[in-house]
């Protein structure tokens, strides 16, 4: 159904079809997929980026001032980039591990790629809200830097984590539609094939009704869990 020619109530009503949601179904699987493994490679390196950031910070517990400024400029170039300038030069490193570039996988390495930077920027502003007292008290007692960072800044900072890291999920999420216009198949490539080139609009809005669940149902996890942390610790 087109809105060109049949009114917006018929094509909402046409968007919960059966034969619609057989186009769309594996569709979520593969957004799924993308999402699920480009978040957790956006985890691991984010998290390791983000603390590194952190202790190597000019007032952190290791000053490393070359580190730091080379390790924050490399950020800032790539977080300047936009998602579907990133998607393009990421094409020769998606051919050169999958021998493709194209296809789920090849957009996952390009999505991650935008979404470190921008979660590593999250981890080491939530770790530097630490207070300093409770880092000195630490070192006072014969903490190691890794026990600070394990056993006081990680823990304390966990639920300002969640919700960044949900943030980063929302973002790769976007990022999965946008990567369907590169052949990463998915709800984007869904929307982008039948609900734009070929004005099947109640396609178009079933794949917005996916992608709105998706965003939704990942922010109410996030400020759940964050919500039960801080409840545990009674400071909500």
């Amino acid at each position: 159904m087109s809105l060109l020619d049949t009114p917006l109530w018929d094509v909402l009503v046409g968007s919960f079809a059966g034969d619609v949601w057989e186009r769309i179904l594996p569709a979520v699987i593969e957004t799924l997929y993308m999402t699920l493994l480009a978040s957790s490679i956006t985890l691991i390196f984010g998290l390791i980026l983000g603390v590194v950031l952190t202790v190597a910070n000019p007032n952190g517990l290791i000053p490393l001032k070359g580190l730091y400024t080379g390790s924050g400029w490399i950020i800032n170039c790539l977080r300047s980039l936009p998602q579907m300038v990133m998607i393009i030069l990421m094409i020769p490193v998606a051919r050169l591990f999958f021998g493709k570039s194209y296809g789920t996988n090849a957009c996952i390495i390009a999505i991650a790629a935008s979404c470190i930077p921008m979660y590593a920027r999250i981890v080491e502003s939530s770790l530097l809200e630490i207070a300093k007292g409770k880092i000195e008290a630490a070192k006072s007692v014969g903490s190691t830097n890794f026990q600070i960072v394990f056993r006081i800044m990680l823990p304390e900072t966990f639920p300002s984590l969640i919700r960044g890291f949900m943030v980063a999920v929302i973002a790769i999420i976007s990022m999965t539609a946008l990567a369907g216009m590169f052949g990463a198949g998915g709800v984007g490539d869904i929307a982008v094939r039948f609900g734009y080139q070929r004005f099947q609009h109640d396609v178009l809005f079933a794949a917005v009704y996916v992608l709105i669940v998706l965003v939704q149902f990942v922010q109410f996890i996030g400020n759940f869990t964050s919500r039960q942390i801080l409840k545990r610790r009674n400071l909500v």
